[in-house]
């Protein structure tokens, strides 16, 4: 069923029935589809550039397919175009979520062993025309983990507010907690198994990069 709000300003997508109301089945099938698509990442075996595409295509591709279905011709919501005024805003949150990931990981260095991320050892080890191939996966790839970060947050948006009666703020602020934590965990084989650097490091980065109250 298609809705409109009253007001011009532009919202969060799907939580509260705008442009399109998901459904409970709907959003099982996305939240699904996104464990489903980590797991193709992390489970198929790598291989040598182009066929190491797969898994990352499929980290992509299934949880739009997914939205594709319980959105139908909205999915496309999820996506802005790009200006001047977004992309400098992009470069701003990149920044400031660069500086807080190194004064959170300082601080987690002191309390608890940190374990570096084994992508940045690969890479002084490649050459150039391996890096520039990496780079292109790496790419993909990262909008597969704005994927996994964001679902998971308009899933638990939409159950705060529509299910569970909250205020638009206040679901928010859950919505972010959920969409960190899982974002956190999602990191713990990169990090080895380190608790306290995927949830609290990464966590608080992805909900640095969420939208504000």
């Amino acid at each position: 069923m298609e809705t409109s709000r009253t007001s011009s300003e532009r919202d969060l997508p799907f939580y509260d029935g705008v442009p399109v109301d998901i459904k409970g089945t709907g959003w099982l099938l996305i939240v699904t589809s996104v464990l489903i698509a980590f797991l193709a990442l992390i489970l198929i075996p790598l291989r040598s550039f182009p066929y190491n595409l797969l898994p990352t295509a499929l980290f992509v591709g299934i949880p739009l397919l997914a939205l594709r279905v319980s959105a139908g011709q909205y999915w496309i919501c999820l996506f802005h175009a790009l200006n001047g005024r977004s992309l400098g805003i992009m470069l701003l949150f990149g920044l400031a979520t660069l500086m807080g990931s190194i004064s959170v990981g300082w601080v987690l260095q002191q309390f608890s062993e940190a374990h570096a991320n084994p992508v940045a050892n690969e890479i002084a080890l490649v050459s150039t025309t391996e890096i520039g191939e990496a780079f292109f996966v790496t790419s993909v790839q990262l909008v597969g983990e704005e994927l996994l970060g964001i679902l998971p947050f308009l899933a638990a948006l939409w159950l705060c507010v529509r299910h569970l009666g909250m205020s638009r703020r206040l679901g928010i602020l859950i919505a972010l907690i959920v969409s960190g934590l899982s974002f956190g965990a999602a990191h713990l084989p990169t990090y080895n198994w380190l608790w306290a650097q995927s949830l609290i490091g990464i966590g608080s980065a992805r909900i640095r990069l969420g939208p504000r109250l």
